[in-house]
């Protein structure tokens, strides 16, 4: 998990390389954006992410959702 150090001070949006289970923050700040509702998410609340799309998500719905856009939801 990321500490408030890896982050940076900056309170702007920041940029971010997920893996699997794991993510790097690449530009400092203190949120993401999430891919399906736009809303911001504090980068210490971040649990859901798509490595393939590189895409943030807010919840597990919002997940699910762009798994059923993307036509690969169960």
């Amino acid at each position: 998990m990321l500490g408030r150090y890896d982050r940076g001070s900056n309170n702007g949006e920041a940029k971010v390389e997920y893996g699997d289970g794991t993510m790097r923050v690449l530009k400092p700040g203190s949120f993401v954006r999430c891919a399906v509702t736009g809303e911001a998410i504090d980068l210490d609340a971040l649990r859901y992410w798509n490595v393939d799309r590189q895409e943030a998500y807010a919840t597990p719905e919002a997940a699910m959702q762009r798994l059923k856009e993307i036509g690969r939801a169960p």
